[in-house]
């Protein structure tokens, strides 16, 4: 079994900040992108940031030189700094891993259970 935990939503201000963490646990071998998403009320979910294991980022047009992401490999954890936050920001966030559970099996994406953000104006 693999599990992904958030942690670090909850309601801001316009201009303020916040920090959300996931956490992998279970058997794992190895994890290669681990990103975040998110879906506002009525609308589609969408990519926010990713990263490799190796350090590459990828970022939602929206967000550039807002949000930061980034990634401890040691304890499988990945990180979302937003700083500067909207309105339009305000969604559930989902922590996302695409990962190997041992060296004989296949990549599988796997789903935290997501944590609201909301911003207010």
């Amino acid at each position: 079994q693999v599990q992904l935990v958030e942690s670090g939503g909850g309601l801001v201000q316009a201009g303020g900040s916040l920090r959300l963490s996931c956490a992998a646990s279970g058997t794992i071998f190895s994890i290669n992108v681990m990103g975040w998403y998110r879906q506002a009320p009525g609308k589609q979910r969408e990519l926010v940031a990713a990263i490799t294991s190796g350090g590459s980022t990828n970022y939602a047009d929206s967000v550039k030189g807002r949000f930061t992401i980034s990634r401890d490999n040691t304890k499988n954890t990945v990180y979302l700094q937003m700083n500067s936050l909207k309105p339009e920001d305000t969604g559930v966030y989902y922590c996302n891993a695409e990962l190997k559970r041992s060296v004989l099996m296949g990549t599988s994406r796997y789903w935290g259970q997501g944590t609201q953000v909301t911003v207010s104006s």
